[in-house]
C-alpha cells in the first residue's frame, strides 16, 4: 500500500518544508495542470526542476495538460521517477509510454471517471502503473467518486489477467473514510492531498491512511 501525498494541498511558498514533513510517504505527487485540459492551473517544467532538486524523494508527476505526447518526456528528463499521461490527451499512447520509459521514467496512465478501462486493455504490458481518477481531474479537495469503485475492480481484475507487475493508482478524495473502499476494489497506491495536509501531523496521517488500506486487502 504506497501513499503518495499530493502537494496541490500544500504551501507553495515552503514546498521544500513540506515534502520533508511527509518523509514517510512513499513518494511526491506532483500535479501539472495547464488551464486547458482542465480548468485549472499549476505549474509547469521550472517548478518541477525546482522540486526535483530540493528533495530525493520520488517525484510522481500528474500530467493533466493537452498535447501529452509533446510535453511528457520533457519531464522524464528531469529526472522524474514516473510521468502519467491522460488517455484523452495523448493521441498515442503507447508510442508515449514507451518514449517516457526510454528516458528512464515509469510510464503511467490516467483516465478521468468517465472514460471506461477496457479500450485500453491490451495495451497494459506498455505500462507500469494505471491512474485511475476519483473525482473529475482539476482541483483538489473534492469527495471521492463511488462510482469509480466497479471500473477499479476491472481494472485490477485486467491487471491479473494480464500477468504484469502494474500499479493501480487513484487519486481524488481519498482519506479515511474512502481509502477502505478503494483498497477492497483493487487500488494499491493512494493519492491523498488534503487528508494529509490539512492534518496536524501529516506524517501521522500518511501511516494512518497506509494502516487502513492494508486492512482492507487482508
Amino acid at each position: 500500500m504506497h501513499i503518495h501525498p499530493s502537494i496541490l494541498s500544500a504551501d507553495f511558498a515552503r514546498l521544500a518544508e513540506e515534502i520533508a514533513r511527509v518523509d514517510n510517504s512513499d513518494a511526491i505527487h506532483v500535479d501539472v495542470m495547464d488551464n486547458h485540459f482542465v480548468p485549472n492551473l499549476t505549474m509547469g517544467v521550472p517548478v518541477v526542476k525546482a522540486i526535483r532538486a530540493a528533495t530525493e524523494k520520488p517525484l510522481d508527476i500528474h500530467l493533466m495538460i493537452e498535447d501529452a505526447d509533446r510535453w511528457a518526456p520533457d519531464y522524464a528528463d528531469l529526472g522524474a521517477e514516473s510521468v502519467t499521461f491522460h488517455v484523452e490527451a495523448s493521441g498515442a499512447p503507447i508510442r508515449l509510454a514507451r518514449e517516457l520509459r526510454a528516458r528512464g521514467s515509469k510510464a503511467a496512465m490516467a483516465l478521468k471517471p468517465a472514460t471506461p478501462i477496457e479500450p485500453y486493455m491490451d495495451m497494459l504490458t506498455e505500462l507500469d502503473m494505471v491512474l485511475l481518477m476519483t473525482v473529475e481531474p482539476g482541483f483538489g479537495g473534492q469527495s471521492f467518486l463511488d462510482v469509480v469503485l466497479p471500473k477499479i475492480r476491472r481494472a485490477r481484475q485486467a491487471i491479473e489477467d494480464a500477468g504484469v507487475p502494474i500499479a493501480l493508482q487513484v487519486d481524488g478524495g481519498v482519506a479515511p473514510d474512502t481509502i477502505e473502499r478503494a483498497a477492497e476494489a483493487g487500488a494499491n497506491v493512494f493519492v491523498a492531498g488534503s487528508a494529509v495536509y490539512s492534518a496536524d501531523d501529516p506524517a501521522q496521517a500518511i501511516d494512518d491512511l497506509r494502516a487502513l488500506a492494508r486492512d482492507a486487502q487482508s
